[in-house]
């Protein structure tokens, strides 16, 4: 069976930017996937963010996504058909068939360590914002799970409309994620530990309780409260100065743990193999169930098991609760 052919990355993640303003936006635009960038897209995102913090055309990085919604996270199914086929590291180093490299095995160790310690890399897309040494702002519809709400743990500021949902799948179908020690951080021990334990997404109310969200907004208005943001940090100090700032604060995140943060999430989930599942063996993992029924049966299977507002799904939460 042929996998189905993927958009390109340039297609997946678009780039444009203003030299007049000094304003760059790199937009997700694959709504009819939610946003779900590929390996590929999310190294191009990478790229990108690295290019405009040396670009003197670029002072502020707006990050937004196409449609309804910011994102869910990555192409789960791009990742799991390819670890199948034993080519997800390959393609995640940028490895290619005729280099003489000898990848370790499925079943060793460093198979999955490898991997997962990537994600802690700037360069895979997953700690880019964190380097970017202007400023970056995330505007939030939607949803902003996953991949995405990485994202959130790493902008400067964060622009959400009032109908966003915050949180990270993984927590119920693996326990833990890359970006746990900033999430923690940001949000506040207390109120992150109760999104990990019962693996619910805040709302974008909640987020803004936890000094997580700079504005909140209604979604008619988020555009314009993201271009009034864009533009008064383009007008203020030179950009020298900037970076000068963001130094200070990258200072203070790395005072604070944060790239020994995402380097012990890693390991953490270099874990999974010695993890064993309860004896009645009712709680729903990406491992056995998602090759019978796929990731989107087992989501919308296992979100009919929590209280309404504390679905995953939007369409779930406007469902009854299950007897």
């Amino acid at each position: 069976m042929t996998e189905p052919e993927l958009p390109s990355p340039e297609e997946i993640i678009r780039y444009e930017k203003d030299p007049v303003s000094r304003i760059a936006t790199i937009t997700f635009d694959r709504p009819d996937h939610l946003n779900a960038p590929t390996i590929g897209a999310r190294k191009r995102y990478g790229d990108l963010i690295f290019k405009a913090s040396l670009d003197d055309d670029v002072k502020v990085l707006v990050v937004r996504g196409e449609g309804e919604h910011l994102g869910t996270g990555a192409d789960l199914d791009e990742l799991m058909a390819k670890r199948n086929g034993g080519v997800a590291m390959q393609e995640e180093f940028g490895i290619e068939d005729d280099e003489d490299i000898t990848m370790p095995g499925r079943h060793n160790y460093r198979n999955g360590a490898s991997l997962v310690h990537w994600y802690a890399d700037a360069r895979s897309g997953n700690r880019s914002l964190a380097e970017f040494k202007k400023i970056s702002i995330l505007e939030v519809k939607g949803y902003c799970y996953g991949w995405h709400f990485y994202q959130a743990a790493d902008a400067d500021l964060v622009i959400s409309a009032d109908d966003a949902l915050f949180g990270h799948p993984a927590f119920r179908y693996v326990g833990y994620a890359p970006r746990m020690w900033q999430w923690a951080t940001m949000m506040g021990l207390r109120k992150f530990q109760e999104m990990v334990f019962t693996g619910r997404p805040f709302t974008a109310a909640e987020m803004y309780d936890c000094n997580f969200i700079n504005s909140v907004v209604p979604r008619s208005a988020l555009e314009a409260e993201v271009t009034k943001y864009a533009n008064a940090c383009a007008t203020t100090r030179p950009t020298d100065t900037i970076f000068m700032q963001k130094t200070f604060f990258n200072i203070m995140r790395q005072q604070q743990g944060e790239y020994m943060g995402s380097m012990l999430s890693a390991w953490l989930e270099s874990m999974t193999g010695a993890l064993k599942d309860d004896v009645d063996n009712r709680v729903a993992s990406l491992g056995s169930e998602v090759r019978d029924g796929g990731v989107n049966k087992l989501v919308k299977d296992n979100d009919k098991r929590f209280p309404p507002e504390w679905r995953l799904s939007q369409s779930g939460r406007q469902q009854p609760a299950k007897d």
